[in-house]
């Protein structure tokens, strides 16, 4: 028996003349244990990101100790089904553990002392992985909302430097592989400004930055066809490529109104802002479906910049939304339900594939 979403065309295919069409795993899914979401990975995506096993906190949890395990099983299984394999992520302020920025004593350590932390690290997991890890997001959310640099551990210890010498590092490692800049919430106007002049000021001093990923943590209001469209051409005018790194559309409402994805947000449990645990209104599933075709109408419109769109899981039930950022509730972010089974936004985005 044919479901609904082996019925439907694949993604990948549909989009071929356009750019990749990839999903974040899980390690379940790149373990092959994940048996509802391996057929539906195998059929529609062509590119793939691991969704924490290349975090410094799994990859290198303590000073010398490598865990190398997981992102192994990561890149066999992305070339066994023969995809372009994405690294994520080599510097964040997230997911790093303490020691990182830390001396034997707990105070901060020097800048130098930092510097060649960050150095090992990049220079052991690119190295590892060069010529099979095709693409890295180098540097991760360095921009505050305001489009000023964030006052990470790395920004305090370190100066801005930091990002032009992972950057570095990375080319050094590995000068075939692709390094982009990644972020949250650059299609609002003044982050997106911030994360242009930081790129300019790096491709200026030569520095190899290849692309620039908007993650693309939607809802359905924000962002607007407009703010996206403007966001793509803002950054392809720089002779860049773009990357949709981590989309999902949220369905749920939010104590405040503001369109972060800062990990660092959370907000108590409230039976108002879980308002669809039996399951999905079809009005809001067919909102949400126009929502993913106007989105796609401009990735489409910027085919020639646009290289990569990369859904932040395979299936509802696999989505991070589900916990963020309230733990504890039921989203419906992507375009196969927790059966596995094709959305209304599946077809509404197969529908404005070239034709």
């Amino acid at each position: 028996m044919v479901s609904a979403a082996q019925a439907q065309p694949s993604l990948k295919e549909a989009f071929k003349d356009a750019f990749r069409v990839g999903a974040a795993l899980n390690r379940a899914q790149y373990e092959e244990r994940d048996a509802r979401g391996l057929p539906l990975i195998d059929r529609h995506f062509n590119s793939i990101t691991p969704e924490n096993d290349l975090k410094w906190e799994r990859v290198h949890p303590q000073p010398g100790t490598y865990d190398f395990a997981g992102p192994d099983r990561y890149v066999a299984f992305g070339e066994k089904h023969k995809m372009f394999i994405v690294g994520h992520t080599l510097v964040w302020h997230s997911q790093t553990p303490a020691w990182v920025f830390q001396d034997a004593g707990g105070a901060p350590v020097t800048r130098q002392a930092l510097l060649d932390r960050m150095r090992d690290h990049i220079r052991t997991v690119v190295g590892r992985y060069k010529g099979r890890i095709h693409g890295w997001d180098v540097v991760n959310e360095a921009l505050n909302e305001d489009g000023t640099l964030r006052q990470s551990p790395w920004m305090k210890i370190i100066g801005e430097d930091y990002i032009a010498k992972a950057f570095e590092w990375a080319h050094e490692a590995d000068p075939a592989a692709e390094l982009y800049y990644n972020d949250y919430s650059i299609e609002n106007e003044a982050k997106r400004n911030g994360a242009v002049a930081l790129v300019k000021k790096l491709l200026a001093q030569g520095i190899a930055v290849k692309g620039v990923g908007i993650q693309g943590h939607d809802n359905l209001t924000w962002p607007t066809a407009a703010q996206m469209d403007a966001s793509i051409a803002a950054f392809a005018g720089l002779g860049l490529k773009v990357h949709i790194t981590e989309l999902d559309i949220s369905v749920l409402p939010n104590r405040d109104k503001q369109n972060s994805a800062d990990v660092a947000n959370k907000a108590a449990y409230e039976a108002g802002l879980n308002p669809y645990t039996a399951g999905l209104p079809d009005a809001v599933q067919q909102a949400q479906a126009q929502r993913y075709a106007e989105l796609f109408a401009v990735f489409v419109k910027h085919r020639d910049a646009v290289e990569r769109v990369t859904f932040w899981g395979v299936t509802d039930g696999d989505s991070w939304l589900n916990n963020f950022p309230i733990r504890g509730r039921t989203n419906y972010p992507l375009l196969f339900d927790r059966k596995g089974e094709a959305k209304a936004a599946l077809d509404a985005v197969l529908r404005t594939a070239p034709r």
